[in-house]
């Protein structure tokens, strides 16, 4: 990474662009215009009131020097603390944006490197590259993001978030840099975008048992995107202590990614996931297109015994709770591992699930993976739909093609009903 140097050497633009904003903010807000070309810089502080344009042949090139990225109180995988700040930033602002044609590289490498070969030296987890915290009436359109240091887009704790038509690219192999990631927000829309990055593409959040105050993500729309090459299209969780309710997703493609609709949790994370509406889906080349796991291992104490136990434990605060859970209208060709890893917990089993008019069909040379991360679940290739711990459950007009097994196993579920065309249905 830099070394440290004089801020007006290594990121001349810092200085007139939080200028720029901190003077339009004063004289009750307006658009502030990044011209045309290279503007190297270090964290922006965003004010209510303030359009960034980035016109056309824009670059804001954030320079990776830790010095350029002050400590800010902020939420981060979950828990509350203290982070570098995001390359943009706001806390508690009202009606911002950030537009235009430009590009936002946040030259994520060095960053990077640093984390996977010497974290020590990171005093704070890496900068995001938009970081929003506490806002009211955000819009970010048509901007290109690059090279995000970590997570790219993350809305935490806002209200009335829309995110149109821009297009996000993190190398695959680039660690936790996701997409878009709303966290604890109400009324999201996210539409049109293209998103191509090394973990999840889109993950819906609400903290963890970690976060002091839970507060739902509620509202959220997600139609028209592209997901390539994540390790999710779609996902809710791991952290979904606050709930997640109220969420459609429709009208999306996903090429490449590890697994497509995903919702993952474990004991002890609490919250209810509930009201998902799945519609209008185009999958390609996924490991697992729909996985609901809530044995999920990663992170901290994900390792516990308890979080993977496939036995009934006592129901408490801790217990997540997941139900009107609906997929339709969904194609998924050349999967590679398994058609579904569909689970509830045996003490909270999945309630109200259904998959309608879905066809998946197995890629001709598979790839061995594990569908889902979980205690003592293997690698595997062309397995049917697997669904367990699930009440009141319906498949209708589901085709399972070219599956090494039954089309559908079921394990210690109830009231199910089946309409399944490919091999036989086992029971277990």
């Amino acid at each position: 990474m830099s070394s440290p140097q004089d801020t007006a050497d290594i990121a001349p633009a810092t200085t007139w662009l939080q200028r720029a904003i901190d003077e339009a903010a004063a004289v009750g807000g307006g658009q502030v215009r990044v011209p045309a070309g290279v503007h190297r810089t270090g964290a922006l502080r965003l004010r209510s009131g303030i359009d960034l344009h980035l016109e056309a042949g824009a670059v804001l090139q954030f320079v990776p020097d830790p010095a350029l990225y002050p400590a800010v109180d902020a939420r981060w995988e979950g828990a509350v603390g203290i982070v570098h700040s995001p390359c943009l930033y706001a806390h508690g602002e009202k009606d911002i944006a950030i537009t235009g044609l430009g590009t936002i590289d946040g030259a994520g490498e060095a960053w990077w490197d640093t984390f996977r070969d010497r974290r020590e030296e990171l005093a704070h987890p890496r900068p995001t590259l938009i970081g929003l915290h506490e806002c009211e009436r955000v819009t970010i359109k048509d901007v290109a993001l690059r090279n995000s240091p970590a997570w790219t887009v993350h809305p935490a704790l806002c209200e009335d978030v829309t995110i149109s038509g821009i297009s996000i690219r993190n190398p695959a192999d680039s660690p936790n840099t996701d997409g878009i990631n709303p966290e604890s927000c109400r009324n999201v829309r996210i539409s049109d975008c293209h998103i191509d990055v090394g973990d999840d593409c889109i993950a819906i959040k609400a903290g963890t048992e970690r976060t002091p105050h839970r507060v739902a993500t509620e509202n959220v729309t997600v139609t028209g995107c592209t997901m390539v090459r994540g390790h999710g299209g779609v996902v809710i969780g791991s952290e979904m202590s606050g709930g997640v309710r109220n969420v459609v997703i429709s009208n999306c493609i996903f090429q490449g990614t590890d697994r497509g609709i995903r919702l993952k949790t474990r004991r002890d994370r609490g919250g209810v996931v509930e009201n998902l509406r799945v519609t209008n889906i185009v999958m390609d080349d996924v490991l697992c297109p729909i996985t609901i796991n809530p044995f999920y291992f990663c992170g901290p104490d994900g390792k516990d015994p308890h979080v993977g136990d496939r036995e009934a434990r006592p129901l408490d605060a801790g217990t997540p709770q997941l139900r009107s859970l609906h997929l339709a209208h969904l194609t998924a060709t050349n999967v590679h591992a398994s058609a579904g890893h569909i689970f509830g917990l045996p003490e909270a089993p999945l309630e109200d699930f259904s998959m309608h008019d879905v066809s998946i069909s197995f890629a001709a040379d598979p790839r061995a993976a594990a569908p889902e991360m979980a205690l003592d679940v293997p690698e595997r290739v062309r397995s049917g739909i697997e669904l367990g711990f699930v009440s009141g459950g319906e498949l209708s007009r589901v085709r399972v093609r070219g599956a090494d097994g039954p089309a559908v196993h079921t394990t210690s579920c109830t009231d199910l009903e089946l309409d399944v065309r490919g091999n036989d249905v086992h029971h277990g």
